[in-house]
């Protein structure tokens, strides 16, 4: 995977303090592209003491980098932006490579990045403090914020581009230094490029260093290293409860990002049309790889036939294949373990009484052995507890659960510990506005899907779905510090 973008030696290498080095083990782990499922590079296999490095480095450099004025950080951040747009169709086929994305999802990913990174770029003048008035004659209370100090950014595979900028951006614009920990299915497109996209702006070494390696060798090392202030993670709840569990330890401040299993609810008086257009893209964007994709749709029983009809009618017509296909839509599932765990959701679903409409196999793919395609896949006649339903499939699937009055839809869609995303089809607003308030999650959407992310707007998650708030000035908040200085102005009278 040799581009403009790489290093001279390809990936295989570390960026710490400026610098591309060689892991301190020489040991490298293969980046395989799903739809070939050929090897197409090598990274580092870091560890804790090149751990150790990244966060030296960090910590180094953050005191000189918070101090620079607002200007001067919000100016590379914004270089960051005009770099990224300046090598947008390397960072597409980087994309399509390392976890298989088709064009659409590459160009999504960066044009919800530079929103990130634009929003980014205007918290450095937006870090003001207050005043507040005192109790005691004579003194006066400023209170002003400024950067953490080492920001720990822990990303994904699935969306590894715009889901590491959320962290990163803002985290550097506020003055920050940040060590970027990638997902080992994606740690180019969701770390090593970074590396590569700053060195081409003013930034100073050691304020972003990038450690590639396999979480069960230095995972702890970087969720718990005690120059970390803040961990930023997005990813499943199980391992965000033991990063967030190993953060607290160090008192650095959670920001998790974790499961989902998001319902798309569609009424009686719904408009089919708008609420088909939603679910298809809600369910099989980025082959349903998505934290806040459609998990169960909830469809009002007179309205459920059709519904099922019309889906299973779109899921066919989806174009399917590598994602080195121009017109594919639906492509490679990232590994074997995901795909076999869906499948066998599908396959538990069906020996639960469920009906397999269509899908549930994979889509032989010229030349490849073991295809990672998975079919785009609906299911009808699903309960809330059956397998594909009541776990976080995670792929191009669609199981529709029937409902007849709003109470027992609102208590389906809130029959789960998650609680990250979801949507609402109602012909009536009103009743929509009702459900959506009655939903227990962190966003809803109303005649629309659950897949909305916009810089400038705060984003969270409930129950098993989080802790923290990602986005503008909820974000900016937790990864800065409020220092509370008084000035007694004038002599005070003491006790004793």
């Amino acid at each position: 995977m040799q581009n403009d973008l790489a290093t001279d030696a390809g990936w295989n290498a570390l960026y710490v303090d400026g610098e591309w080095t060689s892991g301190e083990s020489g040991e490298t782990i293969s980046v395989e592209d799903p739809s070939t499922r050929e090897t197409v590079a090598e990274v580092p296999a870091a560890t804790e003491a090149d751990v150790d490095a990244a966060y030296e480095a960090a910590a180094a450099a953050q005191h000189e980098w918070g101090a620079q004025p607002p200007a001067r950080r919000q100016e590379v951040v914004q270089q960051l932006i005009g770099v990224m747009q300046d090598n947008s169709d390397e960072i597409v086929e980087l994309l399509r490579d390392e976890v298989g994305g088709a064009s659409i999802m590459g160009e999504t990913s960066i044009q919800i990045a530079a929103d990130h990174a634009s929003e980014a770029a205007t918290l450095p003048r937006r870090m003001k403090g207050e005043y507040a008035d005192s109790n005691i004659p004579g003194k006066e209370n400023i209170l002003r914020r400024g950067p953490k100090g080492v920001v720990t950014v822990i990303s994904p595979w699935n969306f590894p581009l715009n889901l590491s900028m959320r962290a990163v951006a803002p985290a550097i614009a506020a003055g920050n230094s940040v060590v970027l920990k990638p997902s080992t299915e994606a740690p180019i497109t969701g770390g090593l490029l970074f590396g590569a996209l700053f060195e081409m702006t003013d930034l100073p070494p050691g304020v972003l260093n990038v450690v590639t390696g396999r979480g069960s060798e230095i995972g702890d090392r970087v969720a718990g290293h005690p120059e970390s202030d803040v961990v930023a993670f997005t990813g499943s709840t199980e391992v965000g409860q033991h990063v967030s569990g190993i953060a607290g330890e160090n008192l650095a401040v959670p920001a998790m990002e974790l499961g989902g299993n998001n319902a798309h609810v569609v009424t009686a008086d719904a408009d089919l049309d708008r609420a088909l257009d939603g679910a298809t893209f809600g369910s099989f964007v980025h082959q349903g790889q998505v934290c806040i994709s459609i998990n169960r749709h909830i469809v009002h029983e007179d309205v459920y036939d059709e519904y099922v009809d019309r889906l299973v009618d779109r899921a066919e017509s989806l174009a399917t294949g590598s994602a080195h296909e121009a017109e594919t839509i639906v492509g490679p599932i990232i590994n074997e373990s995901q795909r076999d765990e869906m499948l066998d959701y599908v396959e538990e679903t069906v020996d639960a009484g469920a009906t397999l409409e269509t899908g549930g196999g994979t889509v032989d793919l010229d030349g490849v052995d073991d295809s990672l395609v998975v079919e785009p896949t609906v299911l009808s006649g699903v309960t809330n507890e059956m397998a594909a339903a009541c776990n976080e499939h995670f792929g191009p699937v669609a199981p529709v659960i029937p409902f007849s009055t709003v109470d027992e839809a609102i208590a389906i869609a809130n029959d789960t510990e998650y609680g990250l995303s979801g949507s609402v089809h109602a012909g009536d607003l009103d009743v929509g506005i009702d459900i959506a308030e009655r939903m227990e999650t962190g966003n809803v959407h109303i005649n629309d899907q659950p897949i909305n992310d916009e810089a400038h707007v705060p984003f969270s998650g409930i129950g098993a779905s989080g802790v923290g708030t990602y986005n503008s000035d909820a974000f900016l908040h937790e990864v800065t510090e409020t220092k509370w200085i008084s000035i007694q102005h004038e002599e005070r009278e003491y006790p004793f």
